[in-house]
């Protein structure tokens, strides 16, 4: 019961905080946490990188392998996206098959990855209908304290820009490995941007305790020309047209903000 009401009290002072223009943390409303960027950091991927959002961390690996394409798309290379929890990451992960948030994950920074056309898959085909390669982005959440999203597309970005794809050449229809690596095709830079509402007020980059305080939360996807490639709500209450106006609009200032990180380190 004492930590029932410590909670209360706790979610009490998040709300009252944030409709007076204040966060707990000492942000403001439209701030992010601090952001650091690390790439490269597995050895055996061709890309990879870790993001730090406050305390959340997430580590995103790009593995590169060679298959057939789908039927219906036999010019173009394949993008899979895979979110794995990692139990010690928060007492509410388990072990197992992955779980809704897990799935919702990982279709979100698919969604932004692949509505911005971010890779020129058409330059990932190699015998049309036949033989194609295939990108596989694994995010794994090491700690999570809140916003995963966020940190997870900004990972996933920062691993494709410093992911490298073996040279080959055909012979005979086979396909023949050659030594060296080239730059994987990206053309794109999408950056997700996610707002939540506490009580009629938006925040950005919310952590866990605000999470658990919004009524809704929306997440929007824009490419490197400041347009929406993807949007995703979250959470049970609604947001009224105005709110969606002006998440739209704090979101694209922020993804700038945000692009230009991950374009420094690139």
């Amino acid at each position: 019961m004492t930590s029932t009401m410590i909670s209360r009290i706790r979610q009490n002072q998040i709300a009252q905080l944030i409709a007076s223009g204040k966060r707990l943390d000492g942000r403001g409303l439209t701030d992010y946490r601090p952001i650091q960027i690390e790439t490269g950091i597995i050895e055996k991927a061709e890309g990879s990188a870790r993001v730090r959002l406050g305390k959340t961390e997430v580590m995103v690996g790009v593995k590169i392998d060679l298959g057939e394409p789908f039927s219906d798309r036999p010019n173009d290379g394949v993008l899979t996206t895979n979110s794995e929890f990692v139990p010690l990451a928060s007492p509410e992960f388990e072990a197992g098959p992955p779980k809704e948030d897990s799935v919702e994950l990982a279709r979100v920074v698919d969604r932004g990855i692949r509505e911005s056309k971010a890779i020129d898959l058409k330059k990932l085909c190699i015998i049309p209908g036949k033989k194609v390669f295939i990108v596989f982005i694994d995010i794994y959440v090491l700690n999570h304290d809140g916003n995963l999203i966020d940190a997870s597309a900004l990972a996933a970005l920062a691993a494709l820009t410093n992911t490298k794809i073996f040279k080959y050449e055909v012979k005979n229809g086979e396909v023949k490995i050659k030594p060296g690596f080239k730059e994987l095709p990206l053309v794109n830079f999408p950056v997700a941007v996610s707002l939540a509402d506490i009580d009629g007020k938006l925040i950005v980059d919310p952590w866990l305790d605000e999470e658990e305080v919004m009524n809704a939360r929306l997440t929007i996807s824009f490419d490197k020309d400041g347009k929406i490639c993807a949007m995703q709500k979250g959470g049970s209450g609604t947001l009224s047209p105005q709110q969606i106006i002006e998440a739209v609009k704090i979101a694209k200032e922020k993804s700038e903000e945000l692009r230009s990180l991950v374009v420094k380190k690139s």
